[in-house]
């Protein structure tokens, strides 16, 4: 047998030993979600004696608190910067080409010649018009068709006419 008396050991109910390792979850757990640690903290600070005992649980959900908000901030500087690049890089050029070429028409159009009323235009209406103008080009057209014969007789006929 051995020398050594065995340590007696210590009678802890079933209880005590499930609050034991319910304590011990929390501080696995405080760590990663900052919910939990937002709820632990509330429960430690109501009870000045569970703060007391549990000292160091509260101040690790302090720091799960204080990197979580370290990380939101992170994370909203990352999201400005991105956007900023983004209406750098896509936006601002598209605006830019869009005003250029806006303002590229306007010069274009004034670069135009300015258009002129051609006179001849208006004499060429006033000639179409007037009736004899008009039997002379339909002459015209079926002479360059080839008139038949009855036309070239029918033609003559109308310069008699003129002349007369």
């Amino acid at each position: 047998m051995s020398l050594e008396k065995p340590r007696p050991r210590s009678r802890r109910s079933s209880i005590e030993t499930e609050e034991e390792r319910a304590w011990v979850g929390f501080y696995r757990r405080v760590g990663r979600d900052p919910a939990i640690a937002t709820e632990v903290m509330a429960q430690l600070e109501s009870d000045p004696e569970m703060k007391r005992t549990h000292l160091a649980l509260y101040l690790c959900c302090k720091e799960s608190l204080r990197r979580h908000k370290a990380r939101q901030g992170r994370h909203q500087r990352i999201g400005q910067f991105v956007r900023r690049l983004c209406r750098g890089l896509f936006v601002q050029p598209w605006r830019s080409l869009q005003t250029g070429l806006r303002h590229g028409r306007d010069v274009a159009v004034e670069c135009l010649p300015e258009v002129t009323k051609e006179p001849a235009v208006a004499q060429v209406h006033r000639l179409a018009e007037d009736g004899e103008f008009a039997t002379a080009h339909a002459t015209f057209e079926h002479q360059a068709t080839g008139p038949a014969p009855d036309q070239a007789t029918a033609l003559a006929e109308t310069k008699a006419a003129r002349a007369a």
